[in-house]
């Protein structure tokens, strides 16, 4: 158990970073975790925000899945169900977490360095993928394309700046269909395999819809998990008694402990929903819900891997979203920070040199950090035996 801490106003590490990046709203705003739950769960409400823009912007026949709703909503999350179970999870998607885990911190045992940021990226980038079929190109330079749509540029919202931000969007999505989806396709369409690209073709989505939803799980699959991991590691490197619970626990426990890393520092800080009668989108403050005391108790701003929280809730509360629009690859992100985090925390002499910079991205409503700097032991390669 995790000796008590003495109460502190907030131990956030993005606090201030939200509040300055526009994030504290007025009017239809819901904060509390019973008004939070009721949106997402309203059967009637429909998708607004998280790349919601980008994607009309571009144009698509079919809505993505992460735009659908009612009957639709719930047919292709069935169909697609299978990419995110707990049995894909257990057993294709852990061997290769593992073995990129085991291919990324041998690199930085070599090299004596890394960028925290930069090798979760790499992770993450190698999972979604997987899953999604994005395996045709290089996976570097895809991630530096996902990135450039996906990053934080400002808050600006009209004049001459929002507009060139919105063609240059266009353009760097454009070079992802070009260079990482229509290969992906083409190679599909002669060898179906068992991923969601190979699933949209044989429901007869054409190559822009395919390239709607690789832009919404490009997003969510590798961007935010990106942050994720950065953000649990810089936790539990600047507090020891947290690391250490993290290395002894079994599989549960720290699953645990990175769900309520999350619920104080969700990454999407705020989803948004339509509702019938009502002309503006109503804003879900999940950093507000998942601090409601009603629901996770005294402190709510602090992380205690022991917190009782109330029944029927998730320990991460609404960090991955609820009802039907639920984080569907919310297991898989757990296990990537879980099996990544134990082995990286476990290196000889593994330390944070730098902690990373804070800023804000508008666009997913959530933090991005970079620069996050792990210096480690330097372990001399292995002499080749013939």
């Amino acid at each position: 158990m995790i000796t008590p801490r003495p109460p502190t106003e907030d131990e956030r590490k993005t606090a201030h970073v939200a509040r300055s990046g526009g994030f504290v709203r007025h009017g239809d705003t819901v904060a509390d975790f019973a008004g939070a739950r009721a949106v997402l769960r309203d059967e009637q409400a429909r998708q607004a925000g998280f790349l919601a823009n980008l994607v009309d912007r571009f144009g698509s026949i079919r809505p993505p899945i992460l735009f659908l709703s009612g009957e639709a909503h719930r047919r292709q999350r069935k169909a697609t169900a299978r990419f995110f179970a707990p049995a894909a999870v257990s057993g294709r998607y852990r061997a290769l977490i593992a073995a990129e885990t085991e291919r990324l911190l041998g690199t930085l045992q070599r090299e004596g360095s890394a960028n925290l940021d930069a090798l979760a990226l790499e992770l993450a980038v190698a999972v979604a993928a997987a899953i999604v079929g994005l395996t045709d190109s290089d996976r570097r330079a895809m991630a530096q394309r996902i990135e450039a749509f996906t990053a934080g540029g400002g808050t600006a919202r009209s004049g001459i700046l929002a507009f060139a931000r919105m063609i240059l969007s266009q353009w760097h999505v454009f070079r992802f269909f070009r260079r990482d989806v229509l290969p992906a396709i083409a190679s599909r369409r002669a060898e179906p395999q068992d991923d969601v690209i190979s699933h949209l073709i044989a429901e007869g989505y054409a190559d822009r819809d395919i390239l709607t939803e690789c832009v919404t799980y490009g997003a969510a699959g590798m961007v935010t998990t990106r942050e994720f991991i950065t953000m649990a590691a810089w936790w539990m490197f600047e507090r020891p008694e947290l690391r250490a619970h993290f290395i002894a626990a079994d599989e549960a426990g720290k699953i645990a402990l990175l769900e309520e890393i999350l619920r104080v520092e969700p990454v999407v800080g705020t989803l948004y929903r339509r509702l019938p009668g009502v002309a503006r989108a109503v804003a879900i403050d999940i950093r507000a819900a998942n601090g409601d005391e009603a629901v996770v108790g005294s402190c709510p701003h602090r992380v205690d891997p022991d917190r009782p929280i109330a029944a029927k809730v998730g320990r991460s509360v609404m960090s991955f979203g609820d009802g039907a629009h639920r984080c569907p690859g919310a297991l898989v992100a757990l296990h990537e920070a879980s099996i990544f985090l134990d082995a990286l925390l476990r290196l000889p002499g593994i330390r944070l040199e730098k902690a990373p910079g804070i800023a804000w991205n508008p666009m997913i409503t959530g933090y991005e950090l970079r620069g996050a700097r792990i210096v480690c032991d330097v372990q001399a390669p292995r002499p080749i035996t013939e």
